[in-house]
């Protein structure tokens, strides 16, 4: 495919291009120095007898909520108290949690009935001793679905906002490749925020690509390579809707139809179609399928990304004779185009913060990538990486304080693993959410 191999010919060559800018400074990125709360998340209390499946559930049921809020360490130490013998909560001595720095207590009772397992929930703040969220039900179905909500609720009440517990991450894993399949394939596949409930979305039997989610989280969009091979072998465009568990093609024109994203209003996508000669950038009806184009340059323009209100545009083009990202207004045929990066020796998947106000992008620099962050205008460009594998694929969480990426670790000169990290917005590596799940790419993180 000839449009397909002119694309990848301007990503490969600039390998052989020595250029590289200088006199840039990069912005430090230091230590946040924030007071955390103690929050200590009590041992269950167990009202009666139990199986040890049971236990095994009431323990995870509890350790979600120690894990979410873990997450935020520069918001909130999390403690582990010694087991609790009790069968029903006591009367909370605040005095005494005050004095030995607990802010926040969270505790569960289960006990059975004929429904089931039951829990009841408590988080009381001790500065006023207040009960900010109860909650009683039954642990059925996604027990960490529940105790995900509850934290939420949890934080909704201390911080005025939503947090990432209820998130999800798609990503695309070669887990399932099988060697007799002759090549490496790859699936489409969903997880919650911290790697569990892993779920596979496809099974194509071919490689599958960037994927994006809509803004209500229930629709991902995706390329495909199909696994025969033909002349005419495309990069076609999928639509996966999580709520039908139905998969359709939306766009299959000569060459490439990739790197989509969903408009804010979620009637469109932006995306990059080759059928013109050149790689360039177009919106798509949803419902009409109508065209309309966005960019027209002599060089390969791909990897769109749109601010949250629309208004802006962020892609990568090879205008400058190596992949680096620009901005535009998508309203228009380029309208107001703006070259933002000037560093390393390519760019690559730029991507929107939740507020617009900012990029995460890759760069390889220093034999690898990496990870930056600069501001939608230009400026304020920081280094989020560094000494710590080859890092790519950048997606802000639904609440812009972290970061997902793929990290490719090198363990042998025969082998290497690539999984999903996660990092607060400063660069502060909270760890991996995948592991021994082959190699995964391309993570995107729900609304």
């Amino acid at each position: 495919m000839k449009v397909f191999a002119t694309l990848i010919l301007l990503f490969s060559s600039i390998y052989s291009s020595a250029n590289t800018q200088s006199g840039l400074t990069l912005v430090a990125v230091g230590e946040a120095e924030l007071e955390t709360e103690k929050l200590v998340v009590r041992e269950p209390y167990l009202n009666g007898s139990f199986t040890v499946d049971e236990l095994a559930q009431i323990k995870e049921f509890t350790e979600v909520f120690r894990n979410d809020f873990s997450f935020y360490k520069k918001l909130y130490s999390v403690q582990i108290p010694g087991k609790n013998p009790l069968t029903t909560f006591e009367s909370l001595n605040f005095s005494e949690l005050k004095q030995k720095g607990v802010r926040i207590l969270m505790r569960v009772l289960a006990s059975k009935s004929n429904q089931g397992l039951e829990y009841s929930f408590e988080a009381w703040k001790s500065e006023d001793a207040s009960l900010i969220v109860e909650k009683k039900g039954i642990l059925s179905g996604d027990i960490r679905e529940i105790a995900h909500s509850i934290s939420n609720d949890v934080f909704k009440k201390l911080n005025g906002k939503e947090s990432i517990f209820n998130s999800k991450i798609t990503f695309v894993s070669d887990v399932y490749s099988s060697a007799a399949q002759g090549s490496k394939t790859t699936e489409l596949f969903i997880m919650d925020f911290d790697g569990r409930n892993v779920k596979k979305l496809t099974n194509h039997r071919g490689v599958v690509l960037s994927p994006a989610f809509s803004k209500d989280g229930q629709q991902i969009i995706y390329s495909l390579i199909q696994s025969n091979v033909s002349k005419s072998r495309n990069v076609a465009l999928r639509l996966y809707d999580l709520n039908t568990k139905s998969d359709t093609l939306l766009s299959n024109k000569g060459g490439i139809n990739s790197g989509a994203v969903f408009t804010p209003d979620g009637e469109s996508i932006i995306l990059t179609l080759s059928h013109v000669g050149n790689a360039e950038i177009f919106e798509m009806n949803l419902k009409t399928r109508k065209l309309r184009r966005i960019t027209r340059s002599y060089s390969p323009d791909v990897d769109p990304s749109i601010s949250v209100d629309g208004s802006l545009m962020t892609f990568l083009s090879g205008r400058p004779g190596k992949p680096m990202i620009y901005t535009m207004d998508p309203s228009g045929i380029e309208k107001n185009v703006k070259r933002i990066s000037y560093i390393g020796r390519f760019n690559a998947t730029p991507r929107f913060s939740p507020d617009g106000k900012e990029i995460a992008f890759s760069s390889w620099l220093d034999q690898r990538f990496d990870i930056f962050r600069i501001n939608s205008d230009g400026t304020g460009l920081s280094r989020l990486t560094k000494d710590f594998g080859s890092n790519e694929d950048p997606t802000y969480s639904n609440d812009g304080e972290f970061i997902a990426f793929s990290s490719q670790r090198v363990i042998s000169s025969k082998k290497a693993d690539q999984n999903i990290y996660i990092m607060d917005r400063e660069g502060e590596i909270i760890g991996p959410v995948t592991k021994n799940f082959g190699n995964c790419i391309t993570p995107r993180w729900s609304k």
